[in-house]
């Protein structure tokens, strides 16, 4: 299987090239399970961090590692946006996406109790891979919707276009 090779701090990894289309691969980045990975990326986007930033804001699963390194090394609280309405939620803040990486839609939902957390506040979205910035716009939604202020995109990789919207530690080009 071809590979593709990073490097995040002084750790570099081979990333397989798989498809997610007919016509696109890309070199899959999945930190989850890599703890020294998780850790240098989660110190290096901490020191990155605009002082201004009150709430880290993730979209559950492969991000939520990489929030918490972020949050214990600079002190700022983080919240975890759903994939799916779950029955404690209350008042549910709901937007739908199509990511590159799922290709089909999915729901991602701020639970209402986290709401407060983030009105008024500076917010910097945590991701680990931003693409095609679906998953990112609806973030940016959900986030503007319940009066958050979006001071940052903090992520280890962008992919795809340049986004210099984003703060990342690295570039994946597709293939």
């Amino acid at each position: 299987m071809p590979t593709h090779r990073v490097q995040i701090g002084s750790l570099s990894r081979d990333l397989p090239i798989v498809p997610v289309s007919d016509e696109v691969k890309v070199a899959l980045f999945n930190m989850l399970g890599d703890t020294d990975i998780t850790e240098e990326a989660g110190k290096e986007l901490a020191r990155r961090l605009p002082a201004d930033i009150k709430v880290l804001v993730t979209p559950e699963v492969k991000a939520l590692s990489l929030a918490h390194v972020i949050s214990r090394e600079s002190g700022v609280p983080y919240i975890v946006v759903r994939k799916g309405t779950k029955p404690y939620m209350v008042d549910p803040v709901v937007r739908e996406v199509v990511s590159i990486t799922t290709g089909k839609p999915q729901t991602l939902v701020m639970d209402g109790l986290d709401v407060q957390k983030v009105r008024g506040q500076r917010v910097a979205i945590v991701d680990d891979v931003v693409s095609s910035g679906g998953t990112l716009n609806s973030l940016r939604e959900i986030i503007e919707q319940v009066g958050g202020d979006l001071g940052a995109v903090m992520a280890v990789f962008t992919e795809g276009q340049e986004r210099p919207d984003v703060t990342a530690l690295g570039h994946l080009p597709l293939f």
